[in-house]
Parts: C-alpha cells; structure tokens; sequence
C-alpha cells in the first residue's frame, strides 16, 4: 500500500499514516481513535497487528519503507536507523539490506521480547547501543537515522570482515556521499569505536586519492613492504590530447601502476587499455599492470615486481 501525500482536509490520522507508511504504535493509533474502533480495525483484518503494541495501517505484505518504521519503533523512544542500513538509506549503494541496523542510547534497555515477535514478513533487526550520539550524529528523515559520516563508521565498526568494513568506507566516498574528512571528524569523537585505527588508515588512503579497495589495497601492500608511497589518481594527457587518471605513479621515477578490475576483460576495455599502455610506453614511463584479485590474494608477489621496477628505474632502499 502506498500512502500518498493527504490533502489539506485529511485528519490527523491520515498525517501520520503517510508521515510513517502506515505503520503505527497502538498509543499513536488510540491518541485519534477509540480503542475499540482500532480493536475492530485488527479483527475485521482491514489493520495488522505486526508486534508488540505495533500495527500496521493496511493488510498487505510489508513494503521495505514499513520495514524500517517497524524497526526503529519496534526499539523504542530515541531509536534511529544506523550503520549499513542508514549509509543505503543515504544514498550510499552496493550495501548490504539486512539485517536491519538500529541504534539507541546507551542508557535506554530494549526489550528483546518485542523484537521477537515480529512477523515473518519483517527482516531481522539488529540493535546496538551507543554512549556517543549527538545532535549533530543525526539526520532527520523518515525515519529518523544517523547522518551519512556516523552510519559509515558505525558500518566499519559492526562489519562481519575487515575487507567489508573497508568496502563500506570505500563505497561511501567513492560514490561520493561523504567526504573523507566528515568521517575522520566523526571518529575523532569517537575514541572507542570498534576497528577505529582501521577506520582512520582507510580513511587516510582515500584522502590521498584512492578510490576503489583495489587500490587501498595496493597503498597498505606499498606500506607494509616498505616501498615509497605512490601518487593516486594522477591525471595525464595522452598523444591524442585525452585527459587520462593513473592509478599509483612514481613521479621520481616514472614508474605507472595500473590495478584492473574485472571491467578490463571487456574487448573494447582491453583495446582501450592497450592503447593508453602504449601512450605510456612511448612517453618514456614504465607500466606494470595487476589484476585486483592478484594484489588481494597474493601481496608479496606484487611488492616484489614493483620494488625491481623501481629500483630498475633508479630507487634505493633505505638500509
């Protein structure tokens, strides 16, 4: 069921039926109708009882909107949407949609008997709590949620793995949904939170201009090896005048590190790719190209080519 904008003649109940997709706590319901009249509305089956002191305002199947008015109501007072679930809610793509993420303040206990009786149609709903969550940590919506720096924090912080956690970060600025400085500042005030020097290194490698995992990849390969730190995204002008972005370069020594995705197996990608290695080739540079896979699976492998090339082309390692 879709609720769509009232007119201006529509009742207080019509207000907050599209103000929550239809999904309502039986205080709200009673606060404009009698208790019988919304005992009635459950038993005639026109409304669904969906939780603990929960109703929904129609009797079809859960639309992913009444999803998270559930969640955040099924918590309680001062409940928003945060993590995985506030960052897609934002705009940020490629997450993942459930489980459902919801924070409270620390001080308030959520009752996990109601959490458990919701109805099948309903997705999991997982609750955290937080003893830092200012004003400006929130964002207003409907629901209410965490702004998009504080979601992405929390998302690393809650991710199953550490390549998610870095995923969801990379994800978030890439798309360009936050800057990396939001984030840092967020995780400034956040001296606690899980996998937080992760977060800040992440963060910090994308603030130097990497952008895909594949290429936070290769930067935390060149530290642990203790190569130089590479140039990203550099921009270049080939031969026929087209401005082109490299991925890692060694101004110094003129040394072009190209990560390729799966993207790059496409016909017209390849002869693309090609053609700007032989730009490269011809303007003097030297150019090593590696498969993301490669540069995630097996690191030493790629740190070895890229320290011959660089000391090939003149570098020195420090004794």
């Amino acid at each position: 069921m879709v609720f769509r904008l009232p007119d201006e003649d529509s009742d207080a109940l019509q207000w907050l039926m599209f103000e929550q997709a239809g999904v309502l706590t039986t205080s709200q319901a009673r606060s404009v109708l009698t208790e019988g009249t919304v005992r009635g509305l459950v038993r005639s089956g026109r409304w669904r009882s969906v939780g603990r002191g929960l109703l929904l305002a129609g009797n079809g199947r859960l639309t992913r909107d009444q999803q998270l008015w559930l969640a955040v109501l099924a918590a309680g007072s001062g409940a928003v949407l945060a993590g995985v679930t506030a960052a897609a809610e934002s705009g940020v793509r490629g997450l993942r949609s459930e489980p459902l993420h919801v924070l409270v303040p620390a001080s308030r206990r959520v009752g996990r008997s109601g959490l458990r009786r919701l109805p099948i149609d309903m997705a999991a709903v997982v609750v955290h709590r937080s003893t830092v969550l200012p004003e400006d940590h929130l964002q207003v919506g409907r629901p209410p949620r965490t702004a998009t720096a504080r979601a992405l924090v929390d998302a690393a912080g809650w991710a199953p793995t550490v390549r998610e956690a870095q995923q969801v970060l990379a994800a978030g600025c890439q798309q360009r949904r936050v800057l990396p400085e939001e984030v840092s500042a967020v995780l400034r005030r956040m001296p606690r939170t899980p996998r937080r020097r992760l977060i800040r290194q992440t963060i910090d490698d994308i603030a130097g201009g990497a952008q895909a995992l594949s290429e936070i990849d290769f930067v935390r390969l060149c530290r642990r090896a203790g190569l130089p730190r590479p140039d990203l995204q550099q921009h270049r002008t080939d031969a026929a005048g087209r401005t082109r972005w490299l991925d890692a370069y060694w101004r110094e020594w003129r040394v072009h590190v190209e990560i390729d995705g799966a993207h790059h197996m496409d016909v017209r990608q390849w002869t693309a790719d090609m053609q700007r290695q032989n730009d490269i080739w011809t303007a003097g540079d030297r150019i090593l190209r590696f498969p993301a896979w490669l540069v995630r699976a097996h690191p030493d492998q790629v740190a070895d080519t890229v320290r011959r090339a660089l000391i090939a082309a003149g570098w020195r390692p420090q004794l």
